[in-house]
């Protein structure tokens, strides 16, 4: 089962990167860009039987080790 998973901070969490990412692009002349939020994808092929089972392994890796879910929402989209 292949799998992506998005990972980005949670909203009032502040992002140096995104700010940073921000201001290149204005100093590139891409006027009118704000609120830039930088994340990270996960692309997995994860072995089992069923889309619930890929799902719950993947839950567990994200609370384990994908994500720090202090301060970071995580999303799966599972392909066939």
């Amino acid at each position: 089962m292949n799998a992506r998973v998005f990972v980005t901070l949670k909203n009032g969490v502040l992002d140096p990167q995104g700010k940073a990412i921000e201001g290149a692009l204005g100093s590139l002349g891409f006027d009118g860009v704000d609120g830039v939020r930088q994340g990270k994808i996960f692309d997995l092929n994860v072995n089992a039987s069923s889309k619930e089972e890929a799902e719950a392994k993947i839950v567990k890796m994200c609370e384990k080790l994908l994500a720090n879910t202090v301060i970071e929402n995580y999303s799966i989209e599972l392909r066939d």
